[in-house]
Formats: structure tokens, sequence, C-alpha cells
């Protein structure tokens, strides 16, 4: 039998937002004209070849959900969307150093274009922090998200997790973007996280936080760097794969935290 996708398409209207979830099946890996690539701009052009024209990265992830997206749309104007072509398009292409490890060169042993990858982040590493549009305005600011309020035991209205992309890393570990939303009487949190794993080597996350009380016109933002070597971890070897569970095992190299003003 085919598997059921969950509902496809899912709004709520929450307070002053409307939130809506989009989901779908992965992107083709080969295009759907018969050709190599389609051409650019064409009214036929394929979404496999729509993402190769707009990224230009020598591969994509293994995985791309590349209908699955997160929005969020307030009365005033104020929107904000989390998408796997967003993400993708922070990713290293060849402008700087990509992460160099000992498993790149069999990585890149096994694809096509050798000379591209030697500088291509095959982790598909990306700082996406989401799209906001002009509405919002940025404060840096020292207010943290409150943990302890967030523990408290509260109804949740609204849950979704979705994956906006995935990758294997060829056996060698993990690199996943993804993005959940909570809903509860008092507001709502959004992660936005790219996990990374790389087997015997490093593990890292990006974490960016939206979090957002009812009686505030402003959404708290914390974005947060972590990593640490595997060689430092080998003591917790058992959770490699959980990353809620490493981010607090993992060090902080970089923390910052905005009000996002509407």
């Amino acid at each position: 039998a085919v598997p059921i996708l969950a509902v496809p398409s899912e709004t709520i209207s929450f307070n002053e937002w409307n939130i809506t979830v989009e989901r779908s099946n992965i992107l083709k890996s080969m295009c759907t004209q018969g050709a190599n690539v389609c051409e650019k701009n064409s009214a036929n052009c394929c979404e496999l070849c729509t993402y190769k024209h707009a990224l230009n990265l020598p591969h994509l992830p293994g995985l791309v959900f590349h209908k699955n997206k997160l929005m969020l749309e307030n009365k005033y104007g104020a929107k904000m969307q989390f998408g796997p072509m967003d993400a993708l398009k922070f990713v290293d292409n060849g402008k700087d150093e990509a992460l160099e490890v000992a498993c790149a060169q069999k990585w890149c042993d096994t694809r096509s274009e050798l000379m591209k990858c030697k500088r291509f982040d095959w982790t598909f590493t990306s700082p996406y922090q989401g799209t906001l549009n002009e509405e919002f305005r940025a404060e840096p600011t020292d207010i943290p998200i409150n943990k302890d309020k967030l523990l408290q035991r509260e109804d949740i209205l609204f849950f979704d997790d979705i994956t906006l992309y995935e990758d294997e890393l060829h056996d060698q570990g993990i690199s996943k973007m993804s993005v959940r939303i909570r809903v509860m009487a008092s507001g709502f949190l959004i992660l936005l996280r790219h996990f990374l794993r790389v087997d015997d080597v490093l593990i890292r996350l990006h974490d960016t936080r939206f979090y957002w009380e009812i009686e505030n016109d402003y959404i708290l933002k914390e974005f947060v760097h972590r990593e640490a070597p595997c060689s430092l971890l080998q003591d917790v070897i058992s959770i490699w794969t959980n990353p809620d569970e490493l981010q607090n095992y993992l060090p902080v190299a970089v923390r910052e935290l905005h009000k996002l003003y509407f």
C-alpha cells in the first residue's frame, strides 16, 4: 500500500496570528522532463531543476522536502516563514573554505564533478535563521527566553515538527534541518534547528528559537551555535543521535538575542 501523508496543509488561527504548515514528499532525484537539466526559467522546468538553478550547488541533500514549510502571519502584515529553499541558499557553495575532515575525500570519491566537490560544503551546514518580511524590526537585547516558564505545565493547542532537508553524509553521520512549533494559550515557541554529526569528527547545533507571549508586541529570538569534537563526547556516545539531549553537553560558541518588533 502507498503510505498516506499527514494532511498536506493545515492552518490555524491563534490570537492575532495565522499559522500554516505545509507538508510534502521528497524532491525527485531525477529530472522529470527527461533531460539532465531543464532550461533555466523555462515554463516546464521541473521542481528538481528549479532547485538546481536557484542554488547552484554541486549536489543537493539526499532528502529535500521541497514543499515543506511553516508560515506565520499576523494582522499587522508581519510574516515569517521557514522552508528548504531558503535554508539551502545559506550553504557554502565554494565561496569559503568548507569543513576539512578525514572522510570528505571519501564522500567526494562517490560523486561526479570531483573538482567542484573539493570546495563544496558537503555537510550542508546552514546558518539559516528563518525568512522574515520588512514588517519586523530587530533590536539586540539581553533578555533571554524564559526557559522556566516554558517548562511549566500548559495545554498544547497545536504542535508540528517538519523536516526541511536531510542527508546521511554517505553514512558518515547526518545533516538535518528541521522546524517545529508549539502553540500554548500563553503564546508560541518555534525551534529552527540544523543538526550536524560527522562521525568521529564533530557535532554541531545551530538553534534559532522564536518565542512570543500574547501580551507582547515583539517576538524574542535566540540564535545559539554549539559544537564540540567527538573526542570530547565519548562519555555520552549513546545520545549522539539525539540533539535534544546533546545540546546539554555542547559548549556555546555563539549566542545572539534579539527582539523582533511588529
